[in-house]
């Protein structure tokens, strides 16, 4: 493992690890060139400061690529990714799996802000109740503002609900070295929301990776009106690396296909059907579902 300790020996052991798990080669080959360009020959002590720069870089060929910068040196570098570590019940518990609210308005349209997407096995019952709470709504607002993603398996969850119906094919994710699906289950038949009831999907500047996921899975099939604030577009599953002493990477490790559109959002973003000022956006999409 290289020592990462100045600004070029930094870029050059993260295009070691790309090299290992970036999930397509010319991407991955044309992000190793911007970075060899730019610090190739940088011999700054790597710092918080550096660490930005670096990502802006690679921002321009994955949004979901960042470095944390750990200022006592605490890190073991790692030679294997070592995925992801469990996530501790009592905190999830603790947010309700972050589902921030369920509301039912006076003219009978229910909200549901979820800010996160905790994993599906710890979120499922808070899930499943706010879809009990929601049951009967003459419409429904699924607020993801402030989601900034988390479990793949969660966002099936929400589908299930959104779509109903028999099983289907909602992506693949693909690794250097294998293909993921991900499919609904239609288990959720006494609890999924009618298609004929409206639906509108409330996005911004801080919906994010998986929060983007389900947002974009929704419009591709045409379920529901996308209305808010074109998002970043960070659709990579991305895994944690500590390069150095110093560095932890979140560096992808595989890509998204949408099984309708047979892309997504990286880069790109979720582009709403119904763009609007963030103040407005839960106006808006109320007066989408009437006129709907």
């Amino acid at each position: 493992m290289r020592d990462a300790g100045t600004a070029g020996a930094l870029a050059a052991g993260l295009c070691d690890w790309i090299d290992r798990l970036f999930p397509d080669a010319d991407r991955g080959e044309r992000l190793k060139r911007a970075l060899d360009a730019r610090f190739g020959d940088d011999k700054r002590v790597v710092t918080a400061a550096v660490c930005r720069e670096v990502e802006a870089v690679a921002h321009e060929f994955s949004r979901h690529f960042a470095l944390e910068y750990v200022a006592d040196g605490s890190l073991v570098p790692d030679t294997e990714p070592p995925g992801w570590p469990p996530q501790d019940p009592v905190e999830v518990r603790s947010r309700a799996a972050s589902v921030g609210a369920v509301t039912r308005r006076p003219d009978g349209v229910g909200v549901l802000a979820l800010d996160g997407l905790d994993g599906v096995h710890l979120a499922a019952p808070y899930l499943e109740a706010a879809f009990a709470l929601l049951r009967g709504s003459r419409g429904v607002v699924l607020d993801l503002r402030r989601n900034g993603g988390g479990d793949p398996g969660t966002v099936t969850l929400v589908l299930d609900w959104l779509l109903g119906g028999e099983p289907t094919h909602i992506s693949d994710v693909l690794y250097r070295d294998r293909t993921r699906q991900w499919w609904t289950t239609g288990r959720l038949a006494d609890l999924a929301a009618p298609p004929e009831i409206p639906l509108g999907v409330l996005v911004g500047e801080r919906t994010f990776s998986s929060g983007e996921a389900l947002a974009y899975h929704l419009q591709s099939r045409g379920r529901g009106t996308v209305v808010g604030q074109r998002t970043p577009g960070a659709a990579d599953h991305i895994t944690p690396v500590r390069l150095s002493p110093h560095v932890r990477a979140f560096l992808p490790e595989a890509r998204v296909r949408d099984a309708v559109t047979s892309s997504n959002w990286e880069g790109a973003g979720v582009v709403p059907d119904v763009p609007c000022a963030a103040a407005e956006t839960l106006e808006a999409a109320i007066a989408a579902l009437r006129s709907g």
